[in-house]
């Protein structure tokens, strides 16, 4: 399976420079495999310890901090005698021993040895707000999303097409546009979540692939009762619960007083807060005005709430394989949440940057995502079929005096004043279409 986290951790390894790493994502996108993939075909030896439901690693860490004596026991754990520059070292699920996390920043300012140091926990985001000690300034971190649509497209077998999205080649891509939308519509179906992605690459079988979801479900279910309070326990149920119909709505601002009557903010914020940081859901915050930088102009307490895989959504809506597959109905399943939720999760996994949306204070205008790059704002207007009906974003890039706007549908990649019409496949190269046709004006 392709991951293209693996050239980040590449430049990461070249990095003279480089901190320990700390990689954060939901259970199951794929943290664990790649950090072991990445031993396997970059370094001469890996040393890997997992941390959960294991009292002699914990312990370990409860001494000081001596990192002689901390790596000893590492290499006894993992059977690896451990060599600066020939090992990497592998502390999964972190979070269990909030000393080893602590650990990093004495690791980072050895000055005898550079270690090669990998780190991952799932629960990592709830663990720091329930008040472990993080080595600020002392690690680096990334996020691992599933896989995006680009990765999909490698690991069913369809390199080709993912490279003319990669190099930007809209008019051979417009060719096989067929293809790409009947790609579209699996990946809608399969998500991104490795455990299903990997049952559908197997045999094709999307019953598999729906039992694989409905696990993984059921898994992340369980977690609540594990890990959170107990008292906030029905109230992420809650939450989780109801994302599906909040995206449904036409306006998809998260609205408390669908989840109770008579629910308030104070209710929901602990719960809320605990999906975002075990990576189960993202919030995307309003903004008051399309203007550098965006994080000023936030609406703080308006926002959408997005999953974490597409594929889970449409699992948790019990929607077959005939309504998603067959025809263009996908495309307006609940009036385009299953779009904008794929749209949401293409922009965290490929794009590295943080997104909006905008809504009129007084008309029903909206911007279902805007984007800062590079001092830039970018509105993106995202329509689930060819709609070419732009009148909101049009809207939007007047009145802020913008370059143009991004139009995200079915249709094939155009170029009209003040707007560029991206295909929904190719959300990946979002700045690298910018880009060209900046050149080309």
């Amino acid at each position: 399976m392709e991951r293209f986290a693996m050239e980040k951790l590449e430049r990461w390894r070249n990095d003279s420079e480089r901190l320990p790493l700390i990689i954060r994502g939901a259970r199951q996108v794929g943290k664990t495999w790649l950090m072991k993939e990445f031993g396997k075909t970059c370094f001469q030896k890996s040393a890997y310890i997992n941390f959960d439901r294991n009292p002699r690693m914990q312990q370990l860490f409860s001494g000081d901090f001596d990192t002689e004596r901390i790596l000893r026991g590492l290499a006894i754990e993992s059977g690896v005698e451990i060599e600066p520059e020939e090992t990497l070292i592998i502390l999964d699920e972190i979070q269990e021993a909030p000393s080893a996390l602590q650990s990093l920043k004495y690791f980072a300012e050895d000055e005898r040895h550079s270690y090669f140091i990998l780190a991952a926990g799932s629960l990592l985001g709830i663990a720091m707000h329930e008040g472990t000690s993080f080595p600020v300034g002392k690690v680096d971190s990334i996020e691992l999303s599933p896989l995006s649509f680009q990765e999909f497209l490698w690991a069913t077998g369809n390199e080709a097409l993912a490279g003319l999205i990669r190099d930007c080649d809209f008019q051979m891509a417009a060719a096989f546009r067929d293809k790409y939308v009947d790609l579209l519509k699996n990946y809608y179906y399969v998500g991104g979540m490795p455990a299903a992605v990997n049952a559908y690459v197997k045999d094709g079988n999307l019953k598999n692939v729906r039992r694989v979801q409905k696990r993984l479900l059921s898994d992340y279910e369980q977690d609540f009762s594990k890990h959170a309070p107990r008292e906030v326990v029905p109230r992420i149920q809650m939450v989780w619960d109801g994302i599906l119909s909040q995206l449904a709505k036409e306006n998809k601002k998260f609205v408390y007083g669908v989840l109770r009557e008579g629910a308030r903010a104070k209710d929901f914020e602990l719960a809320i807060q605990w999906l975002i940081d075990c990576g189960l859901c993202h919030k995307v915050g309003r903004v008051k005005k399309g203007a550098v930088p965006l994080k000023a102009y936030r609406d703080i307490p308006a926002f959408k709430l997005y999953f974490v895989d597409v594929g889970l959504l449409a699992a948790m809506a019990d929607l077959d394989a005939r309504t998603l597959l067959e025809g263009t109905d996908i495309f307006t399943e609940f009036k385009g949440a299953l779009t904008e939720q794929y749209v949401c999760q293409q922009i965290l996994a490929e794009l590295d940057t943080e997104a909006y949306y905008w809504s009129a204070d007084s008309s029903s205008g909206e911007v279902d995502f805007v984007l800062q790059h590079e001092g830039r704002i970018i509105p993106l207007e995202v329509k689930a079929q060819e709609n070419l009906n732009a009148k909101s974003l049009k809207s939007f890039v007047s009145t802020y005096g913008l370059d143009f706007g991004v139009r995200m549908s079915m249709s094939d990649y155009r170029k009209q004043e003040k707007l560029i019409n991206l295909p929904l496949y190719a959300v990946a190269v979002l700045w690298d279409a910018i880009m060209a046709d900046a050149t080309a004006g």
